[in-house]
C-alpha cells in the first residue's frame, strides 16, 4: 500500500486514542484507587483471600499484572507469525482489542463480593491491550517511510494521551459531581467509568480498523497453520540475528522498560501506601502526567533529529534515574506532584523513540508483525519481571521505598547498554551488519 497517506496516518493514531484509555483509567488511575478501597477483607484490611491464598490488595494488584505480560508475551510470537503467514494482521488485532475492551465493561459488576472476578476481568483486559499492541505498532513500518518514524510514532502517543484525557475528564465529573449524574454512589461512579473505557475503546478502535489492511500474506496459506507459524517465527529469528544492533537495543530497552514500565503501573497505588494521598489527588496527579506526556512525546521527537535516537534515550534515561532516586525520599503531596511533572515528560518520550528506534533497526519486510513481536515479548517480559521484583521487594521489606532503589539500578544498567550503540542524525538501517544509529 501507499506509504505516508495522510488518512491512513490518522487512522492508525487512533488506535491510540482508543485504547489508551485502558492505561489511564483501568491501570494508573480509578480502577487502583477504587481497587485500593474495594479489594478488602471483611474486617475491611487489605489482606485479601484469593483463590485460597491470602495476599495484600497491593501486591495482588502488581502480580496480577505480571501474570497477564507473562502470558502475553508466551502467545505473541505464535500469534503475529500465524498472523504473518495468513495475512489476517488486523483480524488477530480486533480479536485481542475486543478482549481487552468487554473485559473493562465486565469490571462494572466489581464489588467487594466479586473480588476475584475483577481480578480476572483486569487480568483478561491487560491481556486484551497488550496484545492488540504489538499488532497496532507493528503496522508504523507498513503505512509510513522510515523519516517519518519518529514524528508518527510521537503522534501516534499524543493522541493517546489527548483522548485518555478527555475520557477521563467525564469519569471524574461523574465522581466528582454525582448529584449531575443522578446522585449516584462513589462506587457507582468509578463502576460506569470502567463501562466507558470498553464503549470508548470498542468505539474508536473501528476507525483504523476501517482504514488500515488486513495484512500481508506470504505466498498461498496451506496446511497447518500453527506450524506454518511457527517456521514464519523461526526465519525471522534467524534474520534477527544478523542485525547486531537491533539485537543491542532489544537488550538495553529489556533492561530499561522494566523499570519505566513498573514506575508507570504502580506509581498510583505508591502515592495511595505510601504518602497516604487521597483518590481525587492521584487521579489529578495522573491527569497531570498525561498532559505533560504529550508535549514530551513531540520534544523528545525533535532531540532524537538533532542527536540521534540512542542519544535522546539516554538523555530520557538520566531522567528516569533522577525520578528514581527523589520517589525514594517524597514525603509529601507536593513534591509527588514535582515528580509526576517530571514522569509526564520522559514518558512519552522514551516510549515513542523505544518504538521508532526498533522500527529503523528492523530490515524492509512483509513479516513486521513477527519482528515486532520480538519488540513485544521484550516488552512484556520486562514488565513481568519489573512488576513481579517490585512486588516482592515490598513483600519481603514491607517498603516500596526499597522496590524504587531496584527501579534506579535497572535505569544505571539501561544507560550502559545504550552507551553501546552509536547515535547519528542521519540514519542508515537498511544495511545488515553495519547499520548506524
Amino acid at each position: 500500500m501507499q506509504k505516508n497517506n495522510p488518512r491512513t496516518l490518522t487512522a492508525w493514531t487512533y488506535y491510540d486514542w482508543a485504547n489508551s484509555v485502558h492505561s489511564l483509567v483501568i491501570v494508573s488511575s480509578i480502577f487502583p484507587v477504587y481497587f485500593s478501597a474495594t479489594a478488602l477483607n471483611d474486617a475491611g484490611g487489605p489482606v485479601i483471600n484469593f483463590l485460597g491464598f491470602p495476599i495484600k490488595n497491593s501486591v495482588l494488584f502488581s502480580y496480577t499484572i505480571s501474570a497477564a505480560f507473562l502470558f502475553t508475551a508466551l502467545l505473541s510470537p505464535f500469534s503475529t507469525a500465524i498472523a504473518d503467514y495468513s495475512g489476517r494482521k488486523k483480524t488477530f488485532m480486533k480479536v485481542f482489542c475486543y478482549t481487552g475492551a468487554i473485559s473493562c465493561g465486565l469490571l462494572y459488576f466489581f464489588t467487594q463480593q466479586t473480588t476475584t472476578f475483577a481480578v480476572i476481568c483486569f487480568w483478561l483486559s491487560l491481556i486484551g491491550w497488550s496484545g492488540s499492541i504489538v499488532f497496532y505498532n507493528s503496522y508504523l513500518p507498513d503505512i509510513a517511510t522510515e523519516d517519518q518514524y519518529d514524528r508518527v510514532s510521537a503522534r501516534g502517543f499524543s493522541m493517546g494521551y489527548i483522548g485518555s484525557v478527555l475520557l477521563m475528564v467525564v469519569n471524574l465529573l461523574m465522581i466528582l459531581k454525582r448529584d449531575w449524574f443522578g446522585n449516584i454512589s462513589e462506587g457507582m461512579a468509578s463502576r460506569l467509568a470502567f463501562l466507558t473505557v470498553g464503549l470508548w475503546w470498542i468505539g474508536f478502535a473501528q476507525i483504523p480498523f476501517s482504514r488500515l489492511p488486513e495484512g500481508n500474506r506470504n505466498g498461498n496459506p496451506t496446511g497447518n497453520y500453527l506450524f506454518n507459524g511457527f517456521n514464519e517465527l523461526r526465519m525471522v529469528f534467524g534474520q534477527l540475528q544478523e542485525r547486531p544492533l537491533a539485537k543491542r537495543f532489544l537488550v538495553a530497552f529489556f533492561v530499561y522498560n522494566m523499570a519505566v514500565q513498573t514506575v508507570m503501573y504502580v506509581a498510583t497505588i505508591f502515592g495511595s501506601d505510601e504518602l497516604k494521598m487521597p483518590g481525587q489527588s492521584l487521579i489529578i496527579t495522573i491527569l497531570l502526567i498525561q498532559l505533560v506526556a504529550i508535549p514530551g512525546a513531540y520534544g523528545f521527537s525533535w532531540l532524537s533529529e538533532r542527536l540521534g535516537n540512542t542519544y535522546a534515550l539516554m538523555i530520557a534515561v538520566v531522567i528516569w534515574i533522577g525520578i528514581c532516586t527523589g520517589a525514594y525520599y517524597v514525603q509529601n503531596q507536593t513534591q509527588f506532584f514535582g515528580l509526576a511533572a517530571v514522569v509526564g515528560l520522559v514518558m512519552g518520550g522514551i516510549q515513542s523513540l523505544s518504538r521508532s528506534t526498533y522500527s529503523k533497526l528492523i530490515p524492509a519486510t512483509n513479516d513486521t508483525a513477527s519482528y515486532f513481536s520480538f519488540y513485544d515479548v521484550t516488552e512484556k517480559v520486562s514488565i513481568v519481571i519489573g512488576t513481579l521484583v517490585y512486588g516482592l521487594i515490598e513483600q519481603f521489606t514491607g517498603s516500596m521505598r526499597n522496590s524504587v532503589l531496584a527501579l534506579l539500578v535497572l535505569f544505571i544498567i539501561g544507560f550502559i547498554l545504550l552507551w553501546r550503540i552509536p547515535s547519528q542524525k542521519i540514519y542508515s538501517t537498511r544495511l545488515q551488519t553495519e547499520e548506524v544509529l
